[in-house]
């Protein structure tokens, strides 16, 4: 039986044709009332020059961002999305696995001010590739993260360890995707472990929801 990180990363391999009409489709209601926006400003308030949006996807963010000014970067394993996300107007998107990025066996760039992942960090071991991205910031520089709320996400089994999301209710044919749940106190000790010290943490929420719907943290370099 495959490891749960390969499972995940073969998982996008064949759902990244649904989740590009997912996103572009506006099928996502959570994006497209709360997080979408939280992610964007959380961004645009520590008004960086140059991001690294790690885990881009089909590049909504890097279009956002560019939008706005800002100059972004783009990186993620699945080629069918990078593809997508240069198509679509972003001309500097890497393919790289997050193995590759940990290990530092790919240049994508450094000196960023800001490096974000926005529901990108969904496997079980981030702390080399954390520490490796940290290396990437010019000083002043920080990570945002934007991901599931784990109180939210748990159902009731608040502890860490692997979940499967089966994208019950999305149109068209999807693989079930292994993810990692952390903790908030693993989060922080991750972001410790890593050599990040956290200096902010919201918790997005639609005002006619009872429960957040993301969980999103900014860390900076300690030292």
């Amino acid at each position: 039986m495959p490891a749960p990180e390969s499972s995940l990363l073969q998982s996008w391999h064949h759902n990244a044709r649904p989740w590009i009409e997912a996103v572009r489709g506006g099928a996502i209601e959570s994006r497209l009332k709360v997080t979408d926006q939280a992610i964007l400003l959380a961004v645009q308030g520590r008004q960086p020059e140059r991001v690294l949006d790690l885990g881009c996807g089909e590049g909504w963010l890097l279009r956002a961002l560019a939008e706005r000014g800002i100059d972004a970067v783009g990186v993620d394993g699945d080629a069918t999305l990078v593809e997508a996300a240069r198509a679509a107007g972003s001309p500097t998107v890497h393919l790289a696995s997050y193995e590759a990025l940990a290990d530092a066996q790919v240049d994508i760039g450094r000196d960023y001010d800001l490096i974000c992942a926005n529901f990108a960090l969904l496997h079980q071991d981030i702390i080399g590739l954390l520490a490796a991205m940290t290396a990437l910031l010019v000083p002043g520089g920080a990570l945002v993260i934007q991901t599931l709320h784990p109180w939210t996400a748990a159902a009731g089994d608040y502890q860490d360890g692997w979940r499967e999301e089966t994208f019950a209710g999305f149109k068209g044919q999807w693989q079930p995707m292994p993810w990692y749940l952390r903790t908030l106190s693993s989060w922080i000790r991750a972001l410790d472990m890593a050599g990040l010290r956290l200096v902010d943490l919201q918790e997005p929420q639609h005002p006619q929801s009872p429960v957040p719907q993301s969980l999103l943290l900014v860390a900076e370099p300690r030292g």
